[in-house]
């Protein structure tokens, strides 16, 4: 892969850091149940789900003391033993210090800041740093020609090439600069994904501006915060619904100088308000002078884009990403998944995620660019049904998905295939028992295997192709998941249909992604191993080798927008940052992610009691359950909040009383008859809370030990959501929040009886 070196500068020198070498440290060395006939009519419904958030791991809150280290390699992986017995460099550094004057350091919390790039002395980590500019030349020398969006209008597809598509980002930037916009001030983007959206965010970059997503899901009070923090000059909306939340709190916005709409006409004329076509028109004919000189004056090492947080336990933080964090991580991705330059084949993808998550924009924008690849934009209605019409239409090569998402296509597709024959059920049941083994097998042995066995052979004719050809993934080779954590179950249900799903891991602080799955390299629950280039510490592990995840690589971002504290909090003097989550990596350096520090349950007894082991464990047991939330922080005992498996309001996203089909029938295997939410919870039935019981008691049976196992439960009157508030955008649990909404329900676990006794768990009461 040819690179643009980067233009000889005052502060190249300046911008090399060597990771802290350590006799202590190791661097890393490497970076159907339905039938085939049924499923030709499978329809994924995700019913309004929005997946924008932080990205997998994301900083929601602050971590605790941080102790001793550990790094890894892969084939020979050194763990401090949690002894007495600790090396010189067993306790955390100090928070890093602030740099000399005119020394640009590891981190900044100021928007015009500059940092040293943490580049490597040979491999990805030693490659030039790019601008976006000459990451975007470099595209249209070698992928002019090549498509670069594509988009329907009506029944029209319309399409970009690179050559245009850069032409029109500068006349985009044109435009920005002809409005108002200063260096180092925000262009809020909020809106669902589109090319005038990729359009806003590198001309924005090109003008000198940041490029800032604001969740679609954000009150008007909450675009506010995005907008002033950034000091946005200028807003870009989809449409009258997003126009007006600006419009409700644009008197509080002192930057602002202009707000674009960008679909449909606008319903009045408004002083500083402009269509699509009025704001390109404003750049069209502007001098490229002003244009150059600012894209001259750019360094990889200055800020580009703001990421915000979700903001789950306090206001959101702004995520400062530099050109050199957007460039290399799409430089290094590109290569460790191995794409294809579009030379060769040109890669597709599907734009649906939302764009204001880290994960959306690595995969749509930048990676994609980097290799020349096409990226084609679903319908607005993408996640309440239509995604799977726009699969089939455009058969990408990659797709990226939420858990949510993948969860909801095995809910459909086991839907669908209950009402099959007989004969087709059971067709579909041996090939999947055929497709599990044989894919777990070519995982074991990272994928050297000879020739595919017989039964294999028929079952991929018969089943496996027609599965993926009615999900438009007969193309794609490379599946993942990430943002949040994914079920064993849904894992092993694609990898029985011959559809292995890859899992990512990372931080919207690493400008995406940390770790990535290979179809060589991966195991069930494992994030897969970190990119060429970049190296992971677990830091303070204890006695199974679990400890603080913490990474190092030039996908470090910057630092946070004016917070000086919270920046401090997340880098260590040494520059690794510290993700908040914990994990361990087994004998092959695979990583698994194993709970977050915040979300550990510390009994009343002192014992450390990691929560979504058990969640998940209690959703296998019983999959009537949709969401599950254990409690016990402090307290005598576990509890849990279940929630039932329901239709969702396919506007408003708002779960309904209806059970879905699926919970229908699972019903009717318990023998209750209930059919909608309000049947269940409460305990009103008596026989979905004897199975429910029974599932638990089950899981109870494995607990490690007595304070590990569930005391008491209830099914709530409905689903958690993110119009509830309950979940985050990219469909996390919201435990805070949780929390203080259903206060009253946990404080009645907690009633009269001091300590609890159950028939699986007699314990005596004090």
């Amino acid at each position: 892969m040819q690179l643009t070196v980067c233009e000889p500068t005052a502060m190249s020198a300046a911008v090399v850091m060597e990771p802290p070498r350590d006799s202590g440290f190791l661097q890393s060395s490497c970076g159907a149940e339905d039938s085939a006939a049924s499923l030709e009519d499978v329809a994924v419904d995700t019913a309004n789900e929005s997946s924008e958030e932080e990205s997998t791991g994301e900083r929601e809150e602050e971590t605790g003391t941080r102790d001793e280290v550990t790094t890894t390699k892969p084939a020979d992986i050194v763990t401090e033993q949690p002894s007495n017995t600790q090396t010189v460099n067993a306790r955390r550094p100090d928070s890093l210090s602030v740099p000399a004057a005119g020394e640009p350091g590891l981190w900044t919390s100021q928007g015009n800041g500059e940092v040293k790039l943490r580049m490597g002395d040979s491999g990805l980590a030693a490659e030039s740093p790019l601008t976006v500019n000459q990451m975007f030349t470099s595209a249209v020398e070698r992928f002019g020609s090549y498509t670069a969006l594509s988009w329907k209008e009506g029944e029209q597809q319309k399409s970009l090439n690179y050559r245009d598509y850069y032409q029109t980002c500068r006349t985009a930037a044109k435009s920005f600069l002809k409005l108002g916009l200063e260096r180092y001030h925000g262009v809020g983007i909020l809106g669902f994904n589109s090319a005038e959206w990729f359009i806003s965010d590198i001309g924005a970059i090109l003008a000198g501006g940041f490029a800032v997503g604001i969740y679609t899901t954000n009150s008007p009070e909450a675009c506010q915060y995005v907008a002033e923090n950034c000091k946005a000059n200028v807003i870009v909306v989809e449409n009258h619904k997003q126009l007006q939340k600006i419009l409700q709190v644009q008197d509080q916005l002192p930057h602002l100088k202009a707000i674009i709409q960008y679909k449909d006409a606008l319903k009045e004329k408004r002083p500083n308000l402009y269509t699509w076509a009025e704001f390109m028109e404003l750049g069209r004919d502007e001098p490229d002078t002003l244009l150059d000189e600012i894209i001259s004056s750019q360094r990889p090492n200055q800020c580009c884009t703001l990421i915000y947080t979700s903001g789950t336990t306090g206001q959101p933080k702004g995520v400062m990403l530099s050109h050199d964090n957007l460039t290399w991580t799409a430089f290094a991705t590109s290569r460790h998944v191995r794409l294809t330059d579009a030379t060769q084949a040109q890669e597709t993808v599907v734009s649906y995620l939302p764009l204001s998550h880290i994960a959306a924009q690595m995969v749509d924008i930048w990676v994609t660019m980097k290799v020349g690849g096409a990226t084609y934009f679903a319908q607005p209605d993408a996640l309440k049904g239509s995604l799977v019409n726009t699969l089939k239409e455009v058969r990408p090569t990659a797709f990226m998905g939420v858990p949510r998402v993948w969860e909801k296509m095995q809910e459909k597709m086991k839907s669908v295939g209950a009402k099959s024959s007989t004969v087709r059920r059971k067709v579909a049941a041996w090939a999947k028992d055929v497709g599990l083994q044989t894919n777990l097998t070519k995982m074991n042995q990272n994928g050297a295997v000879g020739r595919a066995p017989l039964n294999y052979r028929v079952a991929k004719k018969l089943v496996f192709k027609k599965v993926r050809k009615a999900l438009g993934l007969d193309r794609c080779n490379k599946c993942y998941t990430g943002a949040a954590p994914i079920t064993k179950d849904t894992l092993e249900f694609f990898l029985s249909l011959d559809i292995p799903v890859y899992e990512l891991y990372g931080m919207s602080e690493s400008t995406g992604p940390h770790t990535i799955s290979l179809p060589d390299a991966f195991r069930l629950t494992s994030c897969g191993k970190e990119i060429q280039g970049c190296k992971t510490k677990l830091h303070n592990p204890d006695e199974e080798g679990n400890g603080e995840i913490c990474f190092w690589g030039r996908h470090v971002f910057m630092g946070y927008l004016n917070m000086a504290d919270k920046t401090e909090e997340a880098l260590d003097a040494e520059g690794w940052l510290h993700s908040g989550d914990l994990g361990k990596h087994d004998q092959n350096g695979f990583l698994f992610i194993t709970g977050r520090i915040k979300e550990l349950i510390i009994t009343a007894g002192g014992e450390n009691i990691p929560p979504v082991p058990i969640e998940d464990a209690v959703k296998e047991a019983v999959p009537l359950i949709s969401n599950a939330m254990l409690i016990g922080d402090k307290r005598k005992f576990l509890s849990m909040l279940l929630t039932i498996k329901c239709q969702v309001n396919g506007e408003t996203g708002a779960p309904e009383d209806e059970l879905t089909a699926e919970a229908v029938e699972l019903c009717r295997r318990m023998g209750s008859n209930a059919a909608r939410v309000s049947d269940i919870s409460g305990g009103r039935d008596r026989a979905v809370h004897a199975a429910i019981q029974e599932g638990i008691n089950r899981v109870n049976e494995n607990a490690t030990s007595n304070a590990q196992r569930i005391q008491k439960w209830i099914v709530l009157d409905q689903d958690f959501s993110i119009t509830g508030g309950e979940l985050g955008p990219t469909m996390k649990l919201k435990r805070p929040v949780v929390m203080k909404m259903y206060k009253e329900q946990v404080e009645n676990f907690y009633k009269e009886v001091a300590t609890p006794s159950t028939p699986d768990n007699p314990l005596p009461p004090k």
